[in-house]
């Protein structure tokens, strides 16, 4: 039997019940069954369904799981006392020079002879093997890179 649900303010009530939503509509986008999206996320299909309907008593754990599973990340966004930092975007060029963008150059290993790779390609290699990527030794013009594929390529976030 599910946790009773704690006492929650109507607007927290609302942002579970929009959270429900949007990871309802992101899995039937995906054309993914409840049963699916739940074995995936590590849950039972009950436990899904009820964080589909917002329910306050399923743990943030399992919502962050669900959200995974369907590709997407929780974000918790609030007020800041510092201004939002202005990240330096770089336009993406129609061809990523492997030579200039060491941690790419090391994802693209299978890429035997090649010195340059589309747009696309860089930010397949950078979602799939980001597990593997070095974060700490990242240079600021590879961040860049990164975030300027995820912006324009990507929907804004990086699915990894």
């Amino acid at each position: 039997m599910p946790a009773a649900a704690p006492a929650t303010e109507k607007i927290v009530a609302a942002a579970l019940a929009t959270l429900g939503d949007r990871l309802r509509a992101e899995r039937k986008r995906l054309g993914v069954s409840a049963v699916t999206a739940a074995e995936a996320a590590g849950m039972s299909r009950v436990t899904l369904h009820r964080i589909e309907r917002g329910e306050p008593s399923v743990t943030m754990g399992a919502y962050a799981n669900a959200a995974a599973a369907l590709g997407l990340a929780l974000n918790v966004a609030g007020p800041s006392s510092a201004p939002p930092s202005r990240a330096k975007q770089v336009s993406v060029p129609q061809r990523i020079r492997l030579a200039e963008y060491p941690q790419l150059a090391r994802l693209a290993w299978q890429y035997q002879g090649a010195t340059e790779v589309t747009p696309a390609e860089a930010l397949n290699l950078y979602e799939r093997n980001w597990r593997h990527l070095e974060q700490a030794v990242l240079e600021p013009p590879e961040r860049a890179l990164i975030q300027s594929l995820v912006a324009s390529l990507g929907g804004s976030r990086l699915l990894v």
